[in-house]
């Protein structure tokens, strides 16, 4: 089960919105969304899911946006999460579309892609297991993304999943405006 609210910060305070996701696909759909709430103003795009991770994406104008997630490889194997994970944010290379578009045509001879045989499902199932392997359950991101709102690094570190969105919004005294979206 996920929550996301936005909270956009205006002269008289913070106000904040609840906000369905199941349209988002793409960092930018999560970057317009925050935009459409406020075009000058600070606005953070607060997510969490089960007490397993959280997110903050932060939207100050038209910069780009700064993002931090507590649990990498939590947020790995969640639909929104992934949307959160860029390949800079992980430390990767970024994969060029046209290259991953030519490693997935299935050139190997055989007739609508079938696997010539059990071991190619052996290898896909290596493959994965490798990727996830490879994020590790620490935090990512930008840890200051909050030190400027009264939320410091060290706090934001170590702040748990299950209360993490709630302890941000006291911080940044809008504790009242996102219970009443919760």
């Amino acid at each position: 089960m996920y929550f996301a609210a936005l909270l956009a910060r205006t002269e008289d305070g913070w106000e904040a919105s609840d906000t369905e996701l199941d349209d988002v696909e793409t960092l930018s759909d999560l970057t317009d969304l925050a935009r459409e709430a406020s075009d000058e103003d600070t606005v953070l795009l607060l997510i969490e899911q089960e007490d397993a991770w959280f997110g903050v994406l932060r939207v100050d104008g038209e910069e780009d946006p700064r993002i931090y997630v507590s649990d990498a490889a939590a947020a790995a194997r969640s639909s929104y999460g992934e949307i959160l994970l860029t390949d800079e944010l992980l430390g990767r290379e970024p994969v060029d579309d046209d290259v991953a578009d030519l490693d997935s045509l299935d050139l190997d001879g055989t007739e609508d892609g079938e696997p010539d045989s059990d071991t190619d499902t052996a290898d896909d199932d290596d493959d994965c297991a490798t990727a996830e392997a490879a994020v590790s359950h620490s935090p990512v991101g930008d840890s200051q993304i909050l030190d400027d709102l009264g939320v410091g690094e060290k706090e934001l570190r170590a702040l748990d999943a299950d209360d993490a969105l709630s302890s941000i919004a006291e911080a940044l005294g809008a504790a009242e405006v996102l219970e009443t979206v919760r």
